[in-house]
């Protein structure tokens, strides 16, 4: 064998290696961000049923609202900005909200699958920076959660801190992997300076 064949027989290798080397790293990295313990979601209804598991893991059930949770309609640009911050429903394939049946209650769980090729966490960052946590008018969202595993993205919002970090625990410990994690907190739950409440104070004489 003479120099010139080892030399190119050496650089194949190198290569070869580099090659493998870089398929790996990929791989690993696609795994990282897509491995979740989550069920596969292929409708609104097993997006449904993820959002009664998180709250079936929940071990002090006693400090929850009476909640329920409904569909949330993509379609429609207002209702997606309300219930999620974003500005309309295409990053998502579906998405579900679990609110109080009693509207002075601040509290709010929202969880959607996005579409292919769309990155979960961006999408959950996103959602945690622009949703409304007064909303309500009258009272506000103190404490927010938002993350994403896989293809899910999740967050709560609410008035009571504990409440807040039993849903958002629970989601975790169901998902196993969770991307970037994502809080916001209100110091305050002053009505917002525009809003008129109708009612008239006696001016003390």
């Amino acid at each position: 064998m003479n120099k010139t064949t080892k030399i190119i027989i050496a650089v194949v290798v190198v290569v070869a290696v580099i090659a493998v080397v870089a398929v790996v790293l990929a791989m690993g990295g696609k795994s990282t961000n897509s491995k979740t313990n989550l069920p596969e979601v292929s409708s609104m209804e097993d997006l449904t049923n993820l959002v009664s598991k998180v709250y079936d893991s929940i071990t002090a059930p006693q400090i929850m609202y009476n909640v329920e949770t409904r569909d949330i309609d993509l379609t429609d640009s207002t209702i997606v900005k309300s219930y999620t911050g974003l500005e309309n429903g295409e990053k998502l394939e579906y998405a579900v909200v679990s609110e109080p049946m009693i509207n002075a209650q601040a509290y709010s769980l929202i969880m959607a699958k996005v579409k292919d090729g769309v990155n979960a966490n961006e999408v959950a960052k996103e959602m945690s920076e622009k949703i409304d946590t007064r909303k309500w008018i009258c009272v506000t969202a103190k404490q927010l959660y938002a993350t994403s595993s896989g293809n899910i993205v999740f967050l709560v919002m609410t008035d009571n801190e504990g409440m807040a970090t039993v849903a958002y625990e629970s989601f975790k410990n169901l998902a196993g992997t969770i991307g970037e994690e994502y809080e916001r907190t209100t110091e305050d739950d002053e009505l917002p300076p525009d809003t008129d409440t109708g009612v008239v104070f006696p001016v003390p004489q």
